[in-house]
């Protein structure tokens, strides 16, 4: 009993301790655990770096710059110019007699260093343009020879440059129709390697074209279209070829959009026998080779940018069967499916040649029935038998032609004579029938430069601004695009185990076709 009695007692005496720590120690771990979650958490901050699409990895090359080769300056007085035996001596054209400019300057061989035009990061060049478009390149294909341009064709090619510039207007257009003519003058600007980026002379000239080009598209899809067109959809085409080219020399991503759109909208609208006829009428069965050429100048220059909308590679088998199926009679390419030949022959010979289908037996016929074709103001005097109104159209086609074939690699004797004889023409013509006004423009120097321009009266009243375009890339056909006819250049299947060609600060692009 008192055992039990004890238990109990100290029951009674441990309770009222209970009592006050359990609870204290309940607070206790309550407040430490209240403590620790209230402390702020430390923040990782994670960047997180996503992919850039259409972004190529540009190899860049640690070497220096091979030296350019020295400056020769030509001499003041206009050098003379031997034409090839056999080639039928050209006359130009009187012109009216404009007021005596200040003496132009002597065209300097090497103006400035190689690489001074097409320094622009990410740049992907056109296959045949790496070298061909930068100043360097130009000094060595425009110092004379049967082949090649001389002193006064460049000089040429400045007076219309400068004279492009003085009449672009506020808005970046030219008159005329603003939407083709302002797309020549990028091109024929984009020939000369002038880019917004590394263009002192001529850079704002061509931002403020390209800008017009860009902000005058509208629509998407097959309502695309450009402000101040043409109902035909011609100036379509040419500015699509304008941007298309634009961005494989600038990387510029607006010129990609819009370049895009324009060239998803002529792959669509092809016709069912694989040609094109006005307004992009994808029903019609037309097929002409006047609009074609334009559709597949742009898609050409797309595929070289490396712009592919869906269906292109296909789209362009089509055009090539309706090229050798629909559009080639009687040795040459006519106006429309079915038709005998006409000056539009030189129109579908250059596009089977850009487009890697040079040694075509079409392609063949074509270069003889040109054979005796010579540059003119006048389609009375480009052929024996005319090839119609706007003779500079088919000499702008013709030349192009001409070099192409002459200038490759296996270039037949007949070929290589062809163009020789043309150039020598082209050569003795266009420098002696520019225009050249009494207005001069500031040059990069601060000197006053002579400006000039070509005039070409024809049946489509295109105006000065494209019969200028049209003789300055004539002249210009030295280093624009070298010739396609060579094996790494043609726009063929890559042979098994042949890897991609890829050049310094370049991104080379092959397509398959």
């Amino acid at each position: 009993m008192e055992d039990k009695e004890r238990y109990k007692a100290g029951e009674r005496a441990i309770a009222p301790i209970v009592a006050t720590v359990v609870p204290a120690l309940i607070v206790t771990v309550l407040m430490v655990v209240t403590a620790i979650s209230s402390r702020p958490r430390e923040r990782i901050e994670i960047d997180i770096v996503r992919p850039v699409e259409d972004d190529p990895i540009t190899p860049i090359d640690d070497d220096p710059p091979p030296d350019p080769p020295p400056e020769i300056d030509p001499p003041e007085v206009t050098p003379e110019i031997t034409i090839i035996p056999d080639v039928p001596q050209t006359t130009a054209e009187v012109l009216t007699p404009q007021p005596v400019q200040p003496a132009a300057e002597p065209v300097t061989v090497k103006p400035a260093p190689a690489d001074a035009v097409q320094n622009i990061k990410c740049i992907v060049r056109m296959p045949g343009m790496p070298t061909s478009r930068t100043p360097g390149a130009r000094a060595v294909l425009v110092g004379g020879g049967a082949d090649n341009g001389d002193p006064t064709t460049e000089q040429a090619v400045m007076k219309a440059l400068r004279w492009l510039k003085k009449t672009q207007r506020t808005d970046g257009s030219w008159t005329g129709n603003p939407v083709s003519n302002t797309g020549l003058a990028v091109l024929a600007y984009l020939a000369h390697g002038e880019v917004p980026s590394g263009s002192r002379e001529f850079g704002q000239t061509v931002e403020r074209a390209l800008d017009y080009l860009i902000n005058a598209q509208t629509g998407e899809g097959d309502e695309t279209r450009f402000r101040g067109a043409d109902g035909n959809e011609y100036a379509f085409l040419i500015a699509t070829y304008a941007l298309s080219e634009a961005y494989g020399m600038t990387r510029n991503p607006n010129a990609k959009v819009a370049a895009m759109k324009g060239l998803g909208r002529i792959v669509r609208n092809q016709s069912p026998t694989g040609g094109w006829d006005y307004g992009l009428n994808r029903t019609s069965t037309r097929d002409d080779m006047s609009f074609a050429g334009w559709a597949l100048q742009a898609l050409k220059a797309g595929k070289m940018a490396g712009l592919h909308p869906e269906g292109l590679d296909e789209c362009i088998k089509r055009a090539m069967k309706c090229l050798e199926q629909r559009n080639f009679r009687g040795g040459g390419f006519g106006y429309t499916a079915g038709g005998g030949p006409t000056g539009l022959t030189a129109t579908g010979c250059l596009a089977m040649q850009l487009l890697g289908f040079g040694d075509r037996p079409e392609v063949k016929s074509a270069l003889d029935y040109m054979r005796e074709w010579r540059p003119a103001f006048d389609k009375d005097k480009m052929a024996a038998k005319t090839p119609g109104a706007c003779p500079q159209y088919y000499c702008y086609y013709a030349a192009q032609c001409k070099y192409q074939a002459g200038m490759g690699p296996g270039a037949t004797p007949a070929d290589k004579q062809a163009w020789q004889q043309w150039n020598a023409a082209m050569k003795a013509l266009y420098p002696k029938s520019i225009i050249t006004p009494a207005e001069t423009v500031e040059g990069p120097d601060g000197q006053p430069k002579a400006i000039g321009y070509w005039t070409n009266a024809d049946a489509h009243g295109a105006g000065d601004t494209m019969a200028t375009c049209l003789c300055a890339l004539q002249l210009m056909v030295y280093y624009r695009y070298l010739p396609t006819t060579q094996a790494e250049r043609r726009e063929a299947p890559p042979r098994k185990g042949r890897a991609e060609t890829v050049r310094p600060r370049e991104v080379a692009v092959d397509v398959d076709i």
